[in-house]
């Protein structure tokens, strides 16, 4: 099994009790409500086959981002479309950041080819630098970055993110760009590359799930100007990718206008909170830019704070980290200061 955040439902069985999870790094402000009326209201049509091609979610999603809808293909969830791009592409070579999330390398890996790294080092700040330039070659078949990345929260600096995609196209290497967490940043129109589709050589991937607390409904899309490409990730997999439920919910939350800026200006204001909260308690903290924070422990914490109702995410088996390092999602200022109580027990 792989392992990634939010098994609470491991927990549960466990401890019988649901934790307080910073596993995840979803909304904190939980599934807004005209989305769960949304889905529940599409439970009457769940007699009935989704629609395969999400054409009135894809019709919603290019009113909203301003793509038009044949650059838009829908799936369950991120992970699903990139899996289903390693499917369609079979790339040979790839080249990932490290640490960053491990569906890239496993669907690469898992699809025939063969991934290569890119150490993202802590005295760097764990970002990404000119170096990675070298790496893109002829014969390089994809990239994928992730803006912010996760887990380290980093963003790309919008220069060199740009000079990155400009060497992609001269080597015909495709970039696929992963923003499921661009709308937790301060500006996420200044950091997305989606003016820059029309060029080539860039697949943008991003979701509903995380933003919107819709983990449990599975709903993502990705963005590209290569229709041979969409077409043959929509192939790639098996149809009816997104239940009616999840495609009623998904046109519902692109009206939560006033969700986004509260969730936004919540994420905004707790993360830099709860950041000098963890450095008092001796943690050494990352300059995140999205609604989580890594950060190193001199002591582990995982079990412990179980223990006290409270999971977090370990790291010790991403690339490039070790088990001092942990992920912690930004909730609300309660929950926040909830954590920080617990782990200065364990500390104690």
């Amino acid at each position: 099994m792989r392992r990634h955040g939010g098994d609470k439902a491991g927990y549960a069985m466990e401890y019988g009790r649901d934790p307080l999870d910073f596993s995840a790094n979803v909304s904190p402000l939980g599934l807004p409500e005209h989305v769960r009326a949304a889905a529940a209201a599409a439970l009457d049509g769940a007699v009935f086959y989704p629609d395969p091609e999400c054409r009135a979610l894809r019709g919603a999603l290019s009113g909203r981002i301003g793509a038009p809808q044949e650059q838009i293909l829908c799936g369950n969830g991120a992970s699903d479309l990139i899996w289903r791009l390693a499917l369609a592409k079979r790339p040979a070579k790839a080249l990932v950041t490290a640490p960053a999330f491990s569906e890239y390398a496993q669907a690469v890996n898992g699809t025939g080819g063969s991934t290569e790294s890119f150490l993202l080092k802590e005295e760097d700040g764990f970002r990404v630098t000119d170096g990675i330039l070298d790496r893109i070659v002829p014969g390089l078949d994809l990239l994928f970055l992730c803006q912010p990345n996760n887990p380290t929260g980093v963003s790309v600096g919008q220069e060199l993110l740009t000079e990155i995609l400009s060497r992609c196209r001269r080597t015909g290497t495709l970039l696929a760009l992963d923003e499921c967490f661009i709308g937790f940043t301060q500006d996420p129109e200044l950091l997305t590359m989606q003016r820059e589709l029309d060029g080539g050589n860039l697949l943008i991937f991003r979701a509903f799930t995380k933003f919107y607390g819709m983990a449990g409904l599975r709903l993502g899309y990705c963005l590209s100007a290569d229709r041979n490409l969409l077409n043959a990730m929509s192939e790639a997999g098996p149809p009816w990718a997104v239940s009616n439920v999840a495609q009623a919910a998904g046109i519902a939350a692109l009206e939560e206008t006033e969700y986004e800026e509260r969730l936004r200006n919540l994420i905004l204001r707790e993360r830099p909170a709860l950041k000098k909260a963890l450095e008092d308690l001796g943690m050494l903290v990352t300059e995140g830019e999205a609604n989580f924070l890594l950060f190193k422990s001199p002591v582990p914490l995982s079990d412990a704070l179980k223990k006290h109702g409270i999971l977090i995410r370990e790291c010790g088996d991403f690339e490039g980290l070790n088990g001092e390092w942990y992920r912690t999602a930004v909730r609300t200022r309660e929950e926040n200061m909830r954590l920080a109580a617990a782990m200065k027990e364990v500390l104690a």
